[in-house]
């Protein structure tokens, strides 16, 4: 016998002796929807009638109803948060004791350092790339104006280029071998 569930229509293979005629609760393996099953062959108009007035007569009075929801209301747990620097969280769980006027200093401080917001890692390497090409443009630019007042940087301004071109050529490469 095929099944299919109803939610998400997965269709699963089950032997045709597993579903008795009174049918039989299945779960759906994927979506976790639960049903009650008959045989696909013993089912008639007429025992669709008799579930359905079945389903009917079962009908509960709403007083019952709204017991259940004031009893779901007391079940609900309220979590309050533990700090995690709290004298008796560090007692607790890790066996540190601290005074309170230590807890309060050091809480101080936490909070004050919740406010500052660190560069970063790629922040800063961002800022060092481009502190670098700006350094190297404004070379390019004043080279002239350098080699005439100091004319011993003339080779390594040279050399210092001619690294920057090799580097990108080498990085071209790679790109472009990709």
């Amino acid at each position: 016998m095929i099944l299919s569930c109803n939610s998400c229509g997965k269709k699963f293979v089950v032997p045709d002796s597993a579903i008795t005629a009174a049918g039989r609760t299945v779960q759906c393996g994927s979506c976790g929807n639960k049903w009650k099953q008959f045989p696909v062959d013993k089912i008639n108009k007429s025992q669709l009638v008799s579930k359905v007035t079945e389903v009917v007569s079962k009908t509960r009075p709403i007083q019952q109803k709204t017991q259940k929801l004031k009893k779901a209301k007391k079940r609900n747990i309220k979590h309050r948060e533990i700090s995690l620097y709290s004298p008796e969280y560090l007692a607790k769980k890790h066996g540190i004791k601290i005074n309170d006027t230590d807890f309060k200093k050091t809480v101080s401080k936490i909070e004050k350092n919740k406010d500052k917001v660190s560069f970063g890692f790629y922040n800063s390497l961002i800022l060092f790339l481009v502190l670098i090409i700006a350094f190297s443009k404004g070379l390019h630019f004043s080279q002239e104006l350098i080699v005439q007042s100091f004319p011993f940087t003339e080779y390594y301004l040279d050399y210092f280029f001619e690294t920057i071109r090799n580097m990108f050529e080498i990085w071209k490469n790679l790109i472009a071998s990709y």
